[in-house]
């Protein structure tokens, strides 16, 4: 990972922090956002060390916790908040809201909140990809739970009976919904439920940027070189509850408390001006462009109009 990939991952990590942090605190306001909210805030790390490892082409496949990954992978905020809104000028004007946001200017083709549903539809765009002898690989982000359903088995396998270019990505972010992982799955560690497609399965610190983006860029270079798909699983933590509206008494402080004190920013931070490569006056000044990043967005989404009723069934497909 070069310098400069290391300080825009930063700067990545900052923004989607700041952007979410803007989220929380427009929930608390009266008609400002519809519909429930699922945040990422503390796993910036997995979605800023994966897309920083991708080309521009690459493709992602997210779920009910996507602002960080579309964020990553260059997705305009202006068009993000203003979807969250449920304005026109959104990613998907105004039709997806925050949980089904799709940006395939950006080659992030899918959210969805349907547990395992993103995981099939990764393994398609994944054929596609090695159908039509493309250079590009597709990533899918995915939860813990998610490696409980059916769809996750049933993809892996055609994934791995096919050397398709594909990266399954595992949030373990220790819950699935309000239930801890070792309460509903008898292994500990997700990766190893590779071994049963015959497919590396790789365990990373999911609060390292850089230690995702390593393991990210050697997956895709196998990928490219038609080795197959990878299950890599980054062990991380949420500092959110599933939803702004969970009041998380099913997760004990202390625990939170000490991932918090795991914050994959400050550690990154820390790194960088151990190395020399970061200053006091560029994190102030990194900060201040953020901070104007995120209220333009807001401004952009205050301003904006509301879909006519009209459009209701306009790019609908069924």
């Amino acid at each position: 990972m070069t310098n400069q990939s290391k300080l825009e991952s930063y700067e990545t990590m900052l923004l989607i922090r700041r952007f979410e942090e803007k989220l929380t605190e427009l929930c608390k306001m009266e008609r400002k956002i519809p519909g429930m909210m699922i945040l990422c805030t503390g796993q910036e790390a997995v979605a800023a060390g994966v897309c920083g490892a991708l080309e521009k082409d690459d493709v992602i496949i997210s779920n009910h916790r996507s602002h960080g990954h579309l964020i990553a992978k260059g997705a305009d905020t202006k068009e993000l908040m203003a979807e969250i809104y449920g304005k026109r000028t959104g990613c998907n004007k105004g039709k997806s809201g925050t949980l089904h946001m799709a940006v395939p200017e950006v080659n992030a083709l899918c959210t969805t909140t349907v547990v395992g549903g993103g995981i099939p539809i990764a393994v398609g765009t994944a054929f596609a990809q090695q159908y039509k002898k493309q250079d590009q690989i597709t990533v899918c982000f995915f939860g813990n739970g998610t490696t409980d359903e059916g769809s996750f088995h049933e993809a892996l396998n055609m994934a791995a009976l096919w050397n398709l270019p594909v990266i399954f990505v595992c949030e373990n972010n220790v819950y699935a919904g309000a239930q801890r992982t070792e309460h509903i799955t008898k292994i500990k560690d997700i990766a190893v439920r590779a071994m049963a497609y015959d497919m590396p399965g790789e365990i990373v610190d999911g609060n390292d940027a850089v230690a995702v983006y390593e393991a990210i860029n050697s997956a895709r270079a196998r990928c490219l070189l038609g080795e197959g798909p990878i299950l890599l699983e980054c062990k991380t933590y949420r500092w959110r509850g599933h939803g702004e509206a969970d009041h998380q008494v099913y997760q004990p402080k202390d625990e939170i408390d000490a991932w918090m004190a795991r914050c994959p920013i400050k550690k990154l931070q820390g790194e960088l001006m151990q190395e020399g490569l970061l200053s006091e006056q560029d994190i102030v000044r990194i900060e201040a462009r953020v901070a104007e990043t995120v209220e333009s967005a807001v401004d952009f989404a205050e301003k904006s109009p509301w879909p006519d009723l009209q459009e209701a069934l306009e790019d609908v497909y069924v």
